[in-house]
């Protein structure tokens, strides 16, 4: 990860952290043995192609477009869906393998994501016309993705979620 995408990350959690008057809860510690280095790769792929899938079908669609705006979590639910999967620590009683959560994997993607981030901002900027509008949309997307991310990593509860979305709301 760069530096660009570090300071975007720790960026919003100080944010988050600020607007709701205390740290962020630490995330899961990912279980021992530490995840096989292809294991984590390969999750990390299926999330990453879960995103540019969604993406896709909401460029081809348009379904989730409000006049202000994207429902990012209507937008992305697979992807969404993958990081909760991800992050699931108690399995039903008659599961015959044990959870494991696996949030480096979601650390993961949340550099993937903050790379889009970084680099929409710089796609936005160079486009022009339709492009551009095309740019800032994935932009404005894939930026709330990030935060909907951090809120599933860090099991922020609705209430703190609300306040933390009515504070970037209105900043």
């Amino acid at each position: 990860m760069t530096d660009r995408e570090s300071t975007l990350l720790a960026g919003r959690v100080k944010r988050i952290e600020q607007v709701l008057g205390h740290p962020l809860p630490r995330t899961l510690t990912p279980p021992l043995p530490p995840l096989p280095e292809e294991d984590r790769d390969h999750l990390r792929e299926a999330a990453e192609d879960l995103y540019w899938n969604d993406l896709e079908w909401e460029k081809l669609t348009g379904e989730e477009q409000l006049d202000e705006g994207f429902l990012t979590e209507m937008a992305f639910p697979g992807f969404l869906a993958f990081v909760r999967g991800l992050l699931l620590s108690v399995a039903m009683p008659d599961s015959l393998a044990p959870p494991r959560p696996s949030p480096e994997v979601v650390q993961d993607l949340l550099g993937f994501l903050a790379a889009r981030v970084v680099d929409l901002g710089e796609l936005a900027s160079e486009a022009d016309g339709d492009d551009r509008e095309h740019r800032e949309a994935e932009l404005k997307m894939t930026s709330r993705l990030v935060n909907l991310v951090l809120y599933l990593l860090h099991d922020l509860d609705p209430d703190e979620v609300g306040k933390v979305e009515a504070a970037f709301t209105s900043g």
